[in-house]
């Protein structure tokens, strides 16, 4: 008996190193005679061990049933066995309709093996084609969701009933459940070979010192520089793997290198809605965070906000729930944990965005940092107005609330910031304390499973 080329089997050879690529499960066969509409196997990713299945359109139109879920399955567990990367690629018209329950009981040996991973090993999704119902379900329980910008359709409840713009590559981006949207299926697969190489592969590895491509003791101009921009001029190469990025603008979220060591980056932006924390924004960094502490990778916090967004849609959010989920996060991440303060930290922004408080491992502040309970402005205007005269203007009084109370040595002197540090040495500071945290993460068994928040 022969084994079937298929567009499945063609993607996943895609995927790996050439000639790695074999094939589990091959012949299993239906009742009926007919395969099942998945193919899974394993191969070399840069050399690195990774599973991976593909559902296949080729196959009944890649019809979920009993079989399809049994060799995911198998997959699975030689997956945990190893501790080894799983790369699910869905493609399916849906469930097999015709074999009645035992199909719904499919669909939940699925979603509990995928549970069952999480934490222990990275998982990641691709959307080649139609993922929908319960396998939408599955793919947003991965850690990393890859879309493809025209092709990828991803949904619970069909368009036809929501609206067309519902379940496409671009809504999935802007809602959050798509984690990278690529131009083409090649592009995709480029991605998700990046994210194997960044990744350890499963939560007891820790995380090891790469290739070095960039100088540890770089001095670097950071100078007007916000957001995306200054992430960039930090990380190794310039090399920042954005998460998320059509998604709560107002906060950045994604990988790079730090001296080799690969970290978790959550900054704010000020361009959008000048940083301030919002609950989608607070989500998506809480998310971040709880997948770099489930697999020990270090998390660097670039702090920059004017405080919590103040309108009735945030608060109807729950705002404070969502707010909750990030403070918990932080609080609750085992994982090296470092806080720079560039910009403005007002308010909750600076008790939230990874503060000494919640357990931040250092946190450094930049000499321009504002630290403040609210923005200098407001607190002249609470309570410094008896104090403007003729002589005193209210932005002397800004001023002088700047430099003696919302000066980062005054959270310094009371232990809340543990250095100012001068900015052509952000990266080499930082650097630093990846490097000194390390042993925080070595031998570590799982922690938790990186809920889908």
């Amino acid at each position: 008996m022969e084994k079937d080329t298929t567009i499945g089997s063609g993607r996943l050879s895609a995927l790996f190193d050439s000639g790695t690529f074999v094939e589990t499960g091959a012949f299993l066969r239906r009742d009926d005679g007919t395969p099942a509409g998945v193919v899974c196997g394993y191969g070399a990713v840069d050399g690195r061990l990774v599973y991976a299945f593909a559902q296949d359109s080729d196959r009944r139109l890649g019809a979920f049933d009993a079989l399809q879920a049994r060799k995911i399955q198998s997959l699975y567990e030689l997956a945990l066995k190893n501790r080894a990367p799983v790369v699910g690629m869905f493609d399916s018209a849906g469930a097999s309709v015709s074999d009645g329950s035992s199909v719904l009981a499919a669909y939940g040996t699925l979603l509990a093996q995928v549970s069952r991973a999480s934490g222990e090993i990275p998982q990641i999704a691709l959307i080649t084609g139609l993922c929908t119902g319960l396998a939408a379900t599955a793919a947003a329980m991965f850690d990393l969701t890859v879309t493809i910008g025209g092709q990828s359709q991803l949904w619970v409840n069909a368009p036809f009933l929501l609206g067309r713009d519902v379940g496409s590559a671009e809504y999935a981006a802007a809602t959050g459940l798509s984690s990278l949207t690529a131009g083409s299926e090649a592009e995709a697969l480029a991605r998700i070979r990046e994210l194997v190489g960044l990744l350890p592969a499963n939560c007891g590895d820790g995380v090891d010192i790469g290739e070095q491509t960039d100088d540890v003791n770089r001095a670097v101009s950071v100078e007007g520089l916000q957001g995306r921009a200054l992430l960039e001029a930090v990380v190794d190469a310039g090399r920042f793997l954005e998460i998320g990025a059509d998604y709560a603008g107002e906060m950045l979220t994604g990988f790079a290198r730090l001296g080799g060591v690969c970290c978790g980056l959550i900054a704010n932006n000020p361009a959008c809605g000048g940083g301030a924390l919002t609950g989608d924004g607070a989500r998506k960094a809480a998310r971040l965070i709880g997948f770099c502490d489930s697999f020990g990778i270090p998390v660097v916090t670039l702090t920059d906000s004017e405080g919590v967004a103040v309108s009735r849609a945030e608060e109807s959010g729950p705002l404070a729930a969502q707010l909750g989920k990030l403070a918990m996060a932080y609080a609750s991440a085992g994982t090296a944990k470092i806080t720079v303060i560039t910009g403005r930290a007002y308010g909750a922004a600076f008790t939230l965005m990874g503060s000494h408080a919640l357990g931040a491992d250092l946190v450094y502040a930049l000499p321009g940092a504002s630290v403040s309970v609210m923005a200098p402005e407001s607190a002249v205007a609470f309570l410094w107005n008896d104090r403007i005269t003729p002589e005193r203007s209210r932005a002397d009084l800004v001023a002088e609330w700047q430099a003696t109370r919302a000066a980062p040595a005054c959270a310094a002197a009371d232990g809340s910031i543990d250095d100012v540090i001068a900015p052509a040495e952000l990266r080499a500071r930082i650097c630093s304390a990846v490097y000194m945290l390390l042993a925080k993460q070595d031998g570590e068994l799982r922690r938790h499973c990186n809920l889908p928040l």
